[in-house]
């Protein structure tokens, strides 16, 4: 309703009250353990709690519903990384810049905008613009981990405010992006991962076109030209009903089992492809008066 129609804000406002109580993020707090986490089989207990919170964020639920605030006050007096990671709350993050992206989106939506972790991510940005799970052993960005740390620190500037260095440290790895068309290699134009061009959901730290267009659409900045060939990839995917379908999901890290199925329609990557092409023509007669 927010993203698609032109709804008014009290209509889409009590819909939006409808979501801590009825289908997915109902479930999700209906979910969570004595500790304040979520916990799948034998995963450790991060790993769904980590991913389980990115999917309520996805849901649009409204951090001051009593109970998402009950839920994320329980979690943070309850859940700590591990001790090789300094035993520290949930929202303070652990060391691998692909989870503490996450984390940082979670801390800055659910009302603990932490500014440590933003400055560390800063700190750990590479020379090409990006970011690497592997660094220091790789000077070389990943796809994946870039997408992961601009998630978060797009969601703590909503939180907090523009901030220059955050602001300019985006722009270098939208860059990083966009000098490689959203899924090419640098050195050949070679598409960088064929997987790149399937639509996950839950994507965990997985990269795709859809997820990086729709962080862009997230952050409004206008479409660029380079960004048309992923534009392609999205149109091309659509069924002959208006649909997409889901190619692959990575809802291990969930503590549910994910209702949508690979291979068959997909409400979550209908939205996200539909909302993507709308901003994308609405921004187009401007794209193409300063092209």
């Amino acid at each position: 309703m927010r993203d698609l129609t032109n709804a008014s804000p009290a209509t889409i406002a009590a819909e939006r009250a409808r979501v801590p109580h009825e289908g997915t993020a109902s479930e999700i707090l209906a979910r969570q353990a004595a500790d304040g986490s979520w916990h799948r089989g034998d995963a450790p207990v991060w790993l769904p709690t980590l991913f389980t919170l990115l999917l309520l964020r996805a849901t649009g639920v409204d951090p001051a519903e009593p109970s998402v605030k009950s839920a994320v006050s329980h979690l943070q007096g309850g859940f700590r990384w591990a001790e090789e990671f300094g035993a520290k709350p949930f929202f303070e993050g652990e060391v691998e810049p692909c989870i503490n992206g996450g984390t940082l989106a979670l801390g800055a939506y659910f009302g603990h905008p932490m500014e440590s972790l933003a400055r560390r991510l800063l700190a750990e940005q590479l020379e090409d613009g990006g970011w690497n799970c592997e660094a220091p052993k790789s000077r070389c960005s990943s796809f994946h981990t870039t997408i992961c740390v601009l998630e978060g620190l797009l969601e703590y500037e909503r939180a907090v405010g523009s901030v220059p260095e955050i602001a300019a440290a985006r722009r270098r790895a939208e860059e990083y992006l966009l000098k490689r068309s959203l899924f090419r290699r640098l050195s050949t134009g070679d598409v960088a991962n064929p997987a790149f061009l399937n639509f996950a959901f839950p994507p965990r730290y997985c990269y795709d076109v859809l997820r990086a267009l729709d962080y862009f659409r997230t952050s409004g900045v206008q479409p660029n030209p380079r960004m048309r060939e992923a534009i392609q990839i999205i149109e091309n995917k659509r069924q002959a009903d208006g649909r997409w379908l889901l190619d692959d999901t990575h809802n291990e890290a969930l503590a549910f089992d994910f209702p949508e199925s690979v291979g068959e329609p997909s409400r979550w990557n209908t939205l996200r492809a539909l909302r993507v092409l709308r901003w994308y023509d609405e921004r187009r007669p401007q794209l193409a008066s300063t092209a």
